[in-house]
């Protein structure tokens, strides 16, 4: 059964999208069967993978909430090697659409994923930036959160928001929702300041704070331009090796929870 991860911060441009592609392509091409779910109405992680879809295309809101076989809205991509649920700007209203819902309306993306999840390793979720029921339907049908964190002043105050959504969903509706794990994302070596949040962050979430950060670099800003992975793009980067570094991460940290380390 697979391991759904969402990548979740209600704050735009920590990374999140970045993340979620990068994760899900390492993890694919380290072998892992894994599915990308776009459930951002922005559609970026579906564009920076390479696919376009139109206003009539399946989509991941077909599945949620047009009764529509979650089958027949995955699409099977090469580069990298992963399936994708798409979303295009259809998902812009499902807010207002999952709210006229009276019942279980928390759970539609749940429901649906449970359908395939069988099928795979990973299944991660490219959250929208913001905490609405798109959102609690992701941390609904999520295992665990991991969380990108921008190296910058009130980094922590930031997340406090997610934090409280996270312990409101677990109180609620997902007892099991842990948090995998947060990222520092465009790191700066040279400057005092990531140091510092850096040095927060660890202080903060202990373990839960990953060793690998990501840094500033070019390349992972110009990939999704291309509908590319950073392995696809700019194999040699140093965005590239961080995010290897984290797949590399994640998957020992899995290995150890499922030994029960």
């Amino acid at each position: 059964m697979a391991k759904t991860i969402a990548i979740a911060n209600q704050k735009g441009g920590v990374g999140k999208t970045t993340t979620s592609i990068n994760l899900a392509a390492g993890l694919a091409y380290l072998n892992k069967k894994v599915l990308l779910v776009d459930f951002d109405p922005q559609g970026n992680a579906t564009q920076g993978v390479g696919h376009r879809v139109g206003l009539r295309d399946l989509t991941v809101y077909d599945a949620i909430l047009n009764d529509t076989d979650i089958n027949e809205c995955i699409k099977t991509l090469a580069k990298p090697p992963l399936d994708l649920l798409p979303a295009n700007i259809n998902l812009a209203g499902a807010d207002l659409e999952l709210a006229k819902i009276e019942e279980d309306r928390e759970r539609l993306l749940k429901d649906a994923l449970s359908k395939i999840e069988d099928r795979y390793d990973y299944i991660i979720v490219d959250c929208p930036p913001s905490l609405g029921l798109l959102n609690t339907n992701a941390l609904t049908a999520a295992d665990s959160v991991l969380i990108p964190v921008q190296s910058e002043y009130y980094a922590l105050e930031g997340i406090t928001q997610l934090l409280q959504t996270i312990r409101l969903v677990q109180k609620l509706f997902n007892p099991n929702l842990k948090i995998e794990g947060v990222l520092l994302t465009m790191y700066d070596a040279r400057t005092n300041l990531s140091a510092e949040v850096g040095q927060e962050i660890r202080k903060h979430f202990k373990e839960k704070a990953y060793k690998t950060y990501i840094p500033r670099n070019i390349k992972l800003s110009e990939a999704p331009s291309a509908g590319l992975s950073i392995y696809d793009y700019a194999l040699t980067s140093d965005g590239a090796k961080a995010y290897v570094a984290l797949t590399r991460e994640v998957i020992a940290n899995n290995t150890e929870e499922n030994n029960g380390v």
